[in-house]
């Protein structure tokens, strides 16, 4: 007689898990163990994984820290879980998204099925026209600072499903291992990297921050992806009185903004008169600032808009760079290379190129410069010849056009144009 499992958890959705897992991809956890090298027992992995969470004896192993650099410069710490462990944080998730979604506020667009980075930057860019003044929050560590028993009180005030609330507080006290092999305990915080984390942080900021602004201060909008936010205001007066409103509140939920980051910004264009020391910010890879823009009769004015940020447009610079095409890639053709490039430079397009697209154009001149100096280390006839480069692959561009996404997009050979 088969013994009776102590939790109901279906292998179904041990399966679906590790389907959405193998399409995240991602990389191997404390164990070195790969994705491929998970599949190639799949069907025991998974069975172990069901079989351990059913019966209430899963424990999570430590989870893998590596530190990533920041924009800004230093580096931030991302946890990395075992393919196991991914698998079965996203059996939880599966679990907790459908009960915990339809309560999340409409304005909050990290980690949200139906709603991305580019929705939160659309709705901005219209309520910089309405409102004068921006609140650009930033809140420091706030992955790493998570209150484990408020995070709890808001899971439980959803879920009731003990193995959920067993293995979520269980998650939450895995120990983080460096690269050395030294563990560190965890009291505060979730893995920023993990699969449940960024479901947690957003259950989390929902009633430390979506609600509690809702509740406090209903004709105020914002914007939230994960800890990622801006506060529209009418005033600059309302501005300072909300923004030391979100501190305080904060503080009682164990988050701190941080002091020189978080800041007031004035949205200056035409039709506004005075000025303020800040008239720009950085929100989700775009810069909000004023800018020149044309109206439908063709005149020219000043608005307040979006644009790919430098920090971002810095990333996109050194990646290329990094690619090293005319050292490491001049044994390849040219549609190997398009193929290497393209889906780099489509993700980038689709994204920073959503709004005022012409700020983009420079940054990609970047890899415009990579290819000629590919040609030049290709064919040994231009390699004193920068000039013929640029008109040798002008004459592709003209005569294929659709090979490299950059000259889809109308960015060709300076001399070409």
């Amino acid at each position: 007689m088969t013994k009776a499992k102590s939790y109901a958890i279906s292998k179904q959705l041990v399966w679906d898990a590790y389907k959405s897992v193998k399409a995240n991809r991602g990389a191997a956890g404390v164990d070195g163990q790969s994705l491929q090298a998970f599949e190639k027992d799949l069907k025991n992995n998974l069975y172990k994984i069901w079989n351990r969470m059913s019966s209430g004896s899963y424990l999570p192993p430590p989870v893998r820290v590596v530190e990533i650099p920041k924009g800004g410069g230093g580096t931030r710490p991302l946890g990395i879980p075992t393919v196991a462990d991914r698998v079965a944080q996203m059996v939880a998730k599966r679990y907790l998204e459908p009960l915990v979604e339809p309560h999340f506020h409409p304005d909050s667009y990290g980690y949200r099925p139906g709603k991305s980075a580019l929705d939160a930057v659309g709705v901005t860019r219209k309520r910089c026209w309405r409102k004068d003044w921006v609140i650009d929050l930033d809140i420091k560590g706030f992955f790493d600072n998570l209150d484990h028993d408020l995070v709890m009180r808001a899971v439980r005030h959803h879920a009731d499903a003990p193995w959920l609330l067993l293995y979520i507080e269980r998650w939450l006290k895995a120990p983080a291992q460096k690269n050395d092999g030294t563990q560190e305990e965890r009291t505060k915080g979730t893995p920023q990297g993990g699969v449940i984390s960024p479901l947690l942080a957003n259950l989390f900021m929902h009633y430390a921050f979506d609600e509690w602004l809702r509740r406090n201060f209903p004709s105020v909008q914002f914007a939230r992806y994960a800890d990622d936010a801006v506060i529209h205001a009418t005033s600059q007066r309302q501005a300072q009185h909300v923004l030391e409103a979100i501190r305080r509140r904060l503080q009682e939920c164990g988050l701190e903004l941080h002091s020189e980051k978080t800041r007031i910004a004035y949205c200056k264009d035409d039709d506004r008169r005075g000025d303020h020391p800040h008239i720009k910010f950085d929100f989700l890879g775009y810069t909000f600032r004023p800018r020149r823009a044309k109206n439908r009769w063709g005149k020219f004015f000043v608005s307040f808009l979006p644009a790919i940020s430098n920090k971002a447009a810095s990333r996109i610079r050194r990646a290329i760079r990094q690619w090293r095409l005319g050292a490491t890639r001049n044994n390849q053709s040219l549609e190997e290379i398009a193929r290497f490039v393209n889906p780099f430079v489509r993700g980038w397009v689709n994204y920073y190129g959503r709004f005022y697209r012409s700020a983009l154009t420079p940054v990609l001149r970047c890899l415009e410069r990579a290819l000629v100096y590919w040609v030049r280390r290709k064919f040994k006839r231009f390699a004193r010849h920068p000039r013929r480069a640029y008109h040798w692959l002008g004459r592709v561009a003209r005569r294929d056009q659709g090979l490299l996404v950059l000259w889809q997009i109308g960015i060709k050979p300076a001399t070409e144009q």
